[in-house]
């Protein structure tokens, strides 16, 4: 992940920000209300929702509604499989697609030669994608009346940019805001968009959560978000300490959409330019992405002016791509664990839902 800088005079950040430990399974995993494990659904198929319907066709899909469910979903599911597009290059992966109502459509592409899968329950870290769900939390915790203070730390304007590292498994939220100078306030960069772990860290200790550890933290997320979904924190860092599964995370996205958590209304407001190059001058100092995009609450805004398409998402570092279309209509997850794995994930899945939403082959 290369970051963009206002000047060359600002220091060089590390690429790995926000990894996330890694690893196979996690022992605070949820386990009462881990998804079922259900086999993955057959590349192709249509997901059917309680009580033997098909899944819901979204209302407002931005014209799209000429497009037959089961074009999408051959197109999306030659997509993801193609070994001459950016999907080929970040085998073995799992994608999926759906409504506010059901997953429509999934599958897990292998890689030749490699033995490892992913599917829907598989548990990962995400990296940045934990970003969102911080923001969804708080949004519930404010009953989506967010203050001046809550806009600027989840926009990434707060001054809070000195975080260039991991937190210890062991730590408190508070803890880990302290450690090696985390909570160094920078007064330059108040105000001005700097991607950095920091704005959630201190955030979240303002919150009231300064004294919970990764375990009590994921469960005081889901308090918010909801029981059923699997979410464990490898480190108590709120931008970049998630751990969950690709179903789990699946089920969050269909929240937003179907209005269930406030996000679903938030999404894409109070978005900051991200751009050094391009925004007016000193509105933005640091970018992970070369990409002209916008920063809304815990999530991107996808909408550079040659190649966006509006969609609304959080990249990972490690690989986890999820995403909202730009109409609201339909979600998305590509899940996969690789070091800087971001910019390949965040390529395949815009893929895939160009094709999902166009009905084409890409």
């Amino acid at each position: 992940m290369s970051y963009r800088t206002a000047a060359a005079s600002l220091v060089s950040f590390s690429a790995a920000l926000l990894l996330a430990a890694c690893g196979g399974g996690d022992p605070d995993m949820p386990t009462s209300e881990q998804p079922s494990e259900e086999a993955p659904l057959a590349q192709g198929s249509v997901a059917v929702v309680s009580g033997g319907g098909a899944a819901a066709r979204p209302q407002g899909s931005a014209g799209a509604l000429s497009v037959s469910d089961s074009t999408r979903i051959a197109a999306a599911t030659a997509t993801a499989n193609s070994s001459t597009n950016a999907c080929a290059a970040i085998r073995p992966f799992y994608w999926e697609v759906g409504s506010a109502s059901a997953r429509m459509a999934s599958g897990s592409v292998k890689a030749a030669g490699v033995s490892t899968s992913y599917g829907p329950n598989t548990p990962m870290a995400v990296a940045s994608a934990s970003k969102w769900l911080y923001a969804a939390y708080v949004a519930e915790r404010r009953a989506g009346a967010l203050d001046a203070s809550d806009i600027k730390h989840l926009t990434m304007r707060s001054g809070y940019v000195s975080m260039y590292g991991n937190c210890l498994a062991s730590q408190t939220v508070d803890a880990c805001l302290a450690y090696q100078g985390n909570d160094a306030y920078t007064a330059a960069a108040d105000e001005r968009f700097f991607y950095n772990s920091a704005h959630m860290q201190k955030h979240a200790s303002m919150m009231g959560l300064g004294s919970l550890t990764a375990k009590s933290l994921a469960t005081e997320l889901r308090g918010q978000l909801g029981s059923d979904l699997s979410l464990a924190y490898k480190q108590p860092q709120l931008a970049g300490g998630a751990y969950t599964t690709p179903d789990s995370y699946a089920r969050f996205l269909r929240k937003v959409l179907a209005g269930q958590l406030r996000m679903g209304s938030l999404l894409g407001s109070q978005k900051a330019c991200t751009d050094p190059g391009t925004c007016p001058v000193g509105e933005a100092l640091v970018s992970p992405t070369s990409q002209s995009w916008h920063y809304s609450l815990g999530h991107w805004v996808e909408d550079d002016p040659v190649t966006g398409d509006g969609a609304f998402s959080s990249p990972g570092a490690l690989g986890f791509y999820p995403w909202v279309d730009a109409s609201r209509s339909w979600y998305g997850v590509v899940g996969r664990v690789q070091t800087q794995g971001w910019d390949g994930s965040t390529q395949c899945g815009r893929l895939i839902r160009r094709a999902w939403v166009s009905g084409g082959v890409l």
